[in-house]
């Protein structure tokens, strides 16, 4: 039921470029300094006083959120314009009007009261509570609190010691001779300009001259030595390529609903929506969604329509109205059973379908880009199906349509073969844009938004654009002294403009939040730190503020903090009446009037950068001081407690999976059979030299009391069906590999005798259970060998249970966010090669590829 572009590739790839990477930042937390004793501004206390549990802020780091457009819920009259454009905005706070008379009291009497009181409907606080720390009763936030005083004062003595460095030695110059007119003659050495001048050409020229004559004719030779980050010229300027060339992208390929009782037929297109829906039954998140069925009803009743409606088994035309009287389990039923079909195909079958698909798509899966071999990311055109979209997104469940040839404009060299469109078809047009770093793009239908082809992670693109990333995070740390002090300054400024712009840094830079783009109606209603409003924020006096909003992909922000008395007081009067619900709190302030003002410190400072500044150097803070030693686990939880902290700060919180509790209690069972081992080889010990237990004392044989005589039996089932799985599955394996080979395979009576050591188990622990005795196992089984067993085995234990307090401790926070995303990644190969772990550790092979220029530009002595 696909058109006639489904099956054909779109373009296929190969083609050139280094990409001047755009930055993509944000802004972290850090713990602040103590106040009248009580517990440091900057500090959560959203479980109360902090005795013994950690608190966490969430996750709104989830990727892909869209950039607003206009902002929802305000009053259309309301201006957003520069600061000259206000009649009041340049009077001092003092002169200004006053716009009501409501008693202070009154005031504060609404500012108590938590979003969740005010009528909105959001997660119980227990939904989202963290437990304590597994290795103190004394929270992260207490710990970091105390550290806060001294890694500012490090910020500011490391910003001060790097302005210095950062400021060019003056050249001593010949006296200028003075003219009769009085007025100084500049006298010009021509030889020492000429030298600089023969200084530069020959790094342009050495770089000209590689990119001209190292062109490889398959696109692949000496990859492996080019260093991207070693070469100054790359990633200056806008021109991101000199040549390009690639081959595209495919476009996808693509497939009886009943009603009231009847089975219908409907036109191809429609029912290929129908199984949209149908297909995804399965997530009941989506589809028990009110916003989400209706959103598809309208979409399906309308190509239900425009395809010629649908009739029943006579051929007579059928009304479809109620979306309740639609019965969509026979399409999920079909492709449920195609979803276990291929599940259970043999790994041969499934090998052999990978390689015909890998064959198809090669051609697409790299292009040449300045002559050198590189891979592309998301090289597949979207297929149609129902937008699901991020939180609570009012466009849910709508179709998004399939993506024609028509629609998709190609990116490519203009010397470079333009690759053919699917036959019977044309590209809605064919650019040579050499700013631009994207292969091809389209629009597609929900929000309007362009959709783009991109060189994959690991690219030399991708990777520049992480490292300026980092790079510029670093540039802050010689400007964060003098920003700190000024806003800290301008808590009190008399230009009501001027305190909205220093409050609203210093929760940025305080508390992690997002700068907050402008929203559209058609968008889910999520909000940052300059689209925050009056209903957002609860004060608690003295000094205590609760934030309650939807963050970043409609993940609930929700704390209470400790602020300076004087961001308090403005707060208070940012939300003076007659502002009420639906009214913004920085009403003086857009996020581009305040990355505007942020620009006046560096070049490029945005509110994003800080957060990548403090996670970083918050990290390095901490790893400075790491003394990480034992086993190569403790070292990795070593370095995990630290990314934790940083996490934690910078509001990296996640929902905890509906899996995990399964997931705890699978890792509990497991090292409670490993504890079972043990106490089976302790047993056989005492076959052997049953004197032992007067040496070693009963208590060293005594089975550990949660180890009971039932969960014993059923562990013992366990292990014998565990058994049993492994040897059907390596006996199919077997006859595979024969087959594969053109030898006989196997007949069944060699698995039924392989399936005898599972009747011997069994016959085994029946024996061990009635007799309450275990017998020594194996070849010339000694007391030593089953003491080294036992060691082994406790290193396992331990390592497992490192592992299982490190997966809880982390179920609420998003770890990867903060190490991927907002740390920078040569602080993790300073750790790798500092305490000697591999960094396999902490890098999948796909991350040790898109950070391959952090591992092998850094040693151990390097520091953000």
């Amino acid at each position: 039921m696909s058109s006639d572009s489904d099956d054909t590739p779109l373009v296929r790839s190969n083609g050139r470029a280094n990409a001047a990477p755009s930055s993509n930042r944000s802004s972290a937390k850090l713990p602040s300094n103590e106040v009248n004793g009580d517990l440091a501004t900057g500090v959560s206390i959203r479980f109360g006083p902090l005795v013994g549990e950690d608190a966490e802020m969430e996750d709104m780091d989830a990727q892909g959120a869209s950039k607003r457009k206009s902002r929802a819920s305000i009053d259309k009259k309301k201006s957003y314009a520069e600061p000259d454009s206000s009649s009041e905005e340049d009077q001092p706070l003092s002169k200004r009007r006053r716009t009501t008379s409501v008693k202070q009291e009154e005031l504060e009497s609404d500012d108590g009261i938590p979003l969740a009181k005010n009528g909105r409907k959001l997660p119980s606080a227990s939904e989202t509570a963290i437990g304590e720390e597994s290795d103190s009763d004394v929270p992260i936030e207490r710990k970091l609190s105390a550290q806060k005083k001294q890694i500012e004062q490090k910020a500011a003595k490391e910003a001060k010691t790097a302005r210095k460095l950062a400021v060019p030695k003056k050249e001593t110059k010949p006296a200028a001779k003075r003219q009769s007119n009085g007025v100084k003659k500049e006298t010009v050495d021509d030889n020492k300009s000429a030298v600089k001048k023969v200084k530069a050409e020959p790094a342009a020229k050495k770089v000209k001259v590689k990119a001209e004559s190292e062109k490889p004719e398959d696109g692949e030779s000496d990859e492996d030595e080019y260093k991207w980050w070693e070469d100054p010229t790359k990633g200056d300027g806008t021109k991101k390529w000199t040549t390009l060339e690639h081959n595209g992208v495919p476009l996808p390929k693509n497939v009886s609903m009943r009603y009231n009782g009847t089975p219908i037929s409907l036109h191809p297109d429609a029912e290929e929506v129908a199984s949209f829906f149908g297909s995804m039954l399965n997530s009941t998140h989506n589809v028990e969604n009110p916003v989400f069925q209706k959103n598809f009803f309208n979409d399906f009743q309308d190509i239900v329509k425009k395809t010629g409606g649908a009739k029943d088994v006579q051929g007579k035309k059928v009304d479809i109205k109620e979306f309740t009287k639609c019965d969509f389990k026979p399409i999920f039923e079909y492709y449920d059973a195609q979803r276990l079909e291929k599940k259970n195909q043999p790994p041969a079958e499934k090998k052999k379908l990978k390689a015909e698909k890998d064959e198809q798509e090669a051609p697409y899966q790299f292009c040449t880009w300045d002559g050198r071999k590189q891979k592309v990311g998301n090289f597949r055109v979207e297929p149609p199906s129902l937008f699901r979209g991020r939180g609570e997104h009012p466009k849910t469940g709508h179709v998004k349509t399939r993506v024609k040839p028509e629609q998709i404009t190609i990116n490519i060299g203009k010397e470079a073969t333009v690759p053919p469109p699917p036959a019977g078809h044309r590209w809605k047009e064919v650019k040579h844009d050499q700013e631009g770093t994207w292969l091809a793009m389209w629009q597609e239908n929900i929000n309007g938004n362009y959709k783009y082809v991109m060189l994959a992670a690991n690219s030399d693109v991708k990777g520049q654009s992480d490292y300026k990333k980092f790079e510029k995070a670093r540039e802050l740390k010689k400007h964060i002294d003098k920003i700190r002090k000024d806003y800290q300054k301008n808590l009190k400024n008399d230009l009501m403009v001027e305190r909205q712009k220093a409050t609203a840094v210093y929760l940025i830079d305080q508390f992690a939040l997002r700068a907050g783009n402008e929203k559209g109606e058609d968008e889910a209603e999520t909000v940052g730190c300059c689209s925050l409003k009056y209903e957002n924020i609860s004060l608690q006096p003295p000094n205590t503020v609760i934030f309650d909003f939807l963050g970043k992909d409609s993940i609930r922000f929700y704390d209470e903090v400790k602020v300076d008395l004087q961001v308090f007081k403005n707060l208070k009067i940012f939300k003076k009446a007659p502002k009420k619900n639906g009214d913004e709190i920085f009403d003086r302030l857009t996020t581009s009037a305040l990355n505007k003002h942020l620009q006046n410190y560096m070049p490029g400072l945005t509110a994003k950068v800080f957060r990548t500044y403090n996670a970083s150097f918050t990290m390095s803070t901490l790893l400075r001081d790491l003394k990480a030693s034992g086993t190569i686990a403790e070292k990795i939880k070593s370095y995990n407690d630290a990314n934790r902290r940083v996490a934690i700060l910078c509001n990296h919180k996640r929902t905890v999976t509906a899996g995990h509790a399964g997931q705890m209690e699978k890792l509990g069972e497991r090292i409670k059979g490993l504890r079972y081992q043990k106490w089976r080889l302790k047993q056989q010990m005492l076959d052997l030299e049953p004197n032992l237990k007067k040496k070693k004392g009963a208590s060293f044989f005594a089975r550990d009391e949660d180890l009971t005589e039932e969960w014993v039996k059923e562990h013992q089932a366990f292990l014998v069906e565990e058994q049993t799985q492994k040897i059907n599955k390596k006996f199919e394996k077997d006859n595979e590999k024969l087959l594969a080979e053109g030898e006989k395979e196997m007949k069944a009576s060699e698995l039924k005798e392989r399936l005898e050591v599972v009747k011997d188990m069994e016959k085994k622990f029946a024996k061990e259970n009635k007799s309450g005795k275990v017998e020594a196992e194996g070849r010339g089984p000694t007391v030593d060998k089953i003491e080294a067993s036992i060691t082994k085995l406790d290193q396992r234990v331990e390592t497992m249970s490192l592992q299982a307090q490190d997966k809880e401790d982390n179920k609420e926070v998003a770890l990867g966010t903060s190490k991927i995303n907002y740390i920078d990644p040569r602080l993790t190969v300073v750790f790798s090669k500092k305490f000697n772990v591999p960094i396999e550790k902490f890098f999948s092979k796909a991350l040790r590829e898109k950070f391959e220029w952090a591992i092998k530009s850094v040693e151990e002595d390097w520091e953000f």
